[in-house]
């Protein structure tokens, strides 16, 4: 299955060849650089596959990449840059 990362503004998501979307995080941009997670989406046939992670990885890349930072209010996401922190400090808010 080709799955293809889309980036919009307060959305980064990926969807196979169909256009399904397989998994999506939702973010809103706050003051100073910094965004807010808010949602974290996997399609249940993906849940428990290492999904989540995976697609939390592409955003925390891509908010490094923009030199952003980040905050949380969709628990999954606390929780994974909590456990994340050392690897991705430079982009915690």
């Amino acid at each position: 299955v080709t799955m293809i990362w889309n980036y919009e503004v307060g959305r980064i998501y990926r969807t196979d060849d169909k256009g399904k979307v397989l998994s999506e995080t939702n973010y809103s941009h706050k003051d100073n650089g910094i965004v807010e997670i808010e949602r974290v989406y996997v399609a249940p046939e993906l849940r428990g596959k290492g999904a989540a992670h995976e697609t939390m990885t592409v955003v925390a890349d891509y908010l490094r990449k923009e030199g952003l930072k980040a905050t949380a209010t969709c628990s999954y996401a606390q929780a994974w840059l909590q456990k994340n922190k050392e690897q991705y400090s430079d982009i915690l808010a």
